[in-house]
């Protein structure tokens, strides 16, 4: 079905508007874009607005992610009510702007794992060599890596840009088979070497900042895994094709990590929280703020 709908920007929308799932199709779009932008747009303002927070690891890769999570709720006002299409051959497409979001936080979780094992497990090395600047770096390199492979893609001819793009698909099946490994390996981490911890803030940081990121890297498999194997299978001429990426409920799944990622980051961490409610929520609504700290005292 083709749309006729087109927008002032001369880009056809979404939809046509011609059955009532198209309503639900663009209403559901403009409040998950919200909802996502303004839930990772928290994380993101809290974590730069507090000093205790930017000089502690574990909140740089949130804050990493946060900023990728952001950005990818902002696109779906785009990629979600405008008729786009990311695949081959691309129809209003952002020459893989947008969907390298998903790239950079591939490479922030892997990181971010290696980070928390490290960590816990080799504790003097690593607070000798994983320093704050190492940190950081790692993180642009997410970044520069991603986009920088996305350019040259980009720029070469369309059959090369598909054989780099079988090389990505290679590539993601070696990291996800990393990511399960490493998410077995810091569970049992999490259940028995933390647990031999003297007690301590030391040890409550980091059986934290486990679980924080066992529940993220699982919750990115599930929510992206079906994504990932209908790609797999559109390239072998199977699979599910889409109308664009406003219907493509594996796409949408995909997304929707973006939603789930900064929520698992203020439900797994009180620091987080309570910086949360102190500048940002304390300042929008004074009384919500204190009904919150009531709410602690009485609980206590």
């Amino acid at each position: 079905m083709s749309n006729t709908s087109v927008s002032l920007t001369g880009v056809p929308l979404s939809v046509d508007f011609q059955h009532p799932e198209d309503y639900f199709v663009f209403i559901f779009q403009i409040l998950f874009a919200t909802i996502t932008a303004l839930v990772a747009g928290t994380v993101v303002v809290s974590i730069l607005a507090t000093r205790a927070l930017r000089l502690q690891n574990r909140f740089i890769f949130m804050l990493n992610t946060s900023v990728c999570d952001t950005l990818v709720g902002l696109s779906v006002y785009y990629v979600g009510l405008f008729d786009v299409f990311e695949g081959y051959p691309p129809r209003n497409a952002t020459y893989y702007v947008l969907p390298s979001l998903m790239g950079v936080n591939i490479w922030t979780f892997l990181f971010a794992q290696f980070d928390r094992y490290f960590a816990v497990c080799h504790p003097f090395i690593y607070s000798r060599f994983i320093t704050r600047h190492v940190v950081i770096a790692v993180n642009i390199y997410c970044w520069v890596y991603t986009y920088m492979h996305s350019i040259v893609r980009t720029l070469l001819p369309v059959s090369t840009a598909l054989q780099l793009y079988v090389f990505s698909i290679v590539s993601f099946q070696i990291i996800v088979l990393t990511k399960v490994i490493m998410t077995i390996k810091l569970y049992f981490v999490a259940r028995f070497q933390v647990e031999r911890d003297l007690p301590g803030p030391e040890k409550e940081s980091n059986k934290e900042s486990l679980k924080i990121i066992i529940f993220v890297v699982i919750m990115f498999l599930v929510l992206w895994g079906p994504s990932f194997i209908n790609i797999l299978l559109r390239y072998f001429g199977g699979g599910v094709t889409f109308r664009n990426e406003a219907t493509n409920i594996f796409a949408i799944m995909a997304r929707f990590n973006s939603l789930c990622t900064p929520s698992v980051y203020i439900w797994g961490s009180p620091a987080l929280r309570q910086v949360i409610v102190r500048t940002l929520w304390g300042r929008v609504c004074p009384r919500c703020s204190r009904r919150i700290a009531v709410g602690k005292i009485i609980q206590k």
